[in-house]
């Protein structure tokens, strides 16, 4: 009986737009000098992994250009994202979207490797009446969008983890807007625009949604952008345990390397982010 309600509640799901692929290349946009980080055991230059899938980000099929709005690296066996990467260009004008949340399509079955099964990724039925006090926490937030397409796009499960409520809410927030502040303030390409990459990611936990969602241990993020204004490469991270909040604590300032250190001591050895930021 719980397999055949899965099986209803997922075919009654909405469904994103994004394409699960081989490579990054169709979406290497949403990379600092199109380079995907290195993530060893996990994410390589030139080696593939079966258990994390590439995917490049949509919302609608039908939209001007590639229509990708970011990139993620899924992991199938954990079933959250190990990343997402997007390009921060300004927030823009737009309320929060009310949208359903929104699981990957089954593409081609044909095509091997290129599909996310159902029961590799996590669904709506897994935050159902949760004993651990979490629910859907963004790695792209949908507040760093330039416009209301893109912030749609954001709400899909594997752009998703179980996050604590007070955290998502309060401390964590309070990053994402404090990171979309010094991006829009330091943040420029040759063109005087505002350009920045992003990345924000999670250190998979010992505890399991509904027996089957990994909860992570932490989160973290990190930008990495040129300033034209004066000539120098601008970067910035945090990370944070993925817990209840005491007394609304700040979250520090890391350097990026200082997050480097921490994700190769925590997550893979001798992690590189980005390719030019230090």
């Amino acid at each position: 009986m719980r397999l055949f309600i899965t099986v209803l509640l997922a075919l009654s799901c909405p469904f994103g737009r994004s394409e699960v692929l081989q490579t990054f290349n169709k979406c290497s946009e949403f990379f600092s000098e199109g380079q995907v980080p290195v993530i060893p055991g996990i994410l390589n230059l030139n080696s593939e992994h079966a258990r994390y899938k590439k995917i490049c980000q949509r919302y609608s099929f039908t939209s001007v250009g590639s229509g990708y709005t970011f990139a993620t690296l899924y992991d199938t066996e954990s079933r959250i994202p190990v990343f997402s990467a997007y390009k921060y260009t300004a927030r823009g004008d737009f309320i929060r979207p009310k949208i359903p949340w929104m699981i990957e399509p089954q593409p081609d079955p044909h095509v091997v490797g290129m599909t996310v099964p159902y029961r590799n990724q996590a669904i709506h039925e897994d935050y159902f009446e949760n004993r651990y006090g979490v629910n859907r926490g963004h790695l792209f937030p949908n507040c760093h969008a330039a416009d209301e397409f893109t912030a749609k796009s954001t709400f899909t499960l594997t752009n998703i983890v179980p996050q604590n409520i007070r955290f998502n809410a309060g401390g964590w927030n309070r990053i994402e807007n404090e990171t979309r502040d010094t991006m829009s303030t330091h943040c420029y390409d040759n063109n005087n625009k505002v350009l920045a990459h992003v990345l924000t990611g999670a250190i998979p936990g010992k505890n399991k949604l509904n027996n089957r969602v990994n909860i992570p241990s932490y989160m973290w993020t990190a930008f990495c952008c040129y300033n034209s204004r004066e000539r120098l490469w601008v970067s910035q991270a945090y990370w944070a345990l993925n817990k209840q909040e005491k007394n609304n604590a700040a979250i520090s300032k890391k350097s990026l390397q200082e997050l480097q250190q921490f994700l190769s001591q925590n997550l893979a050895k001798n992690v590189q982010l980005f390719k030019n930021c230090n």
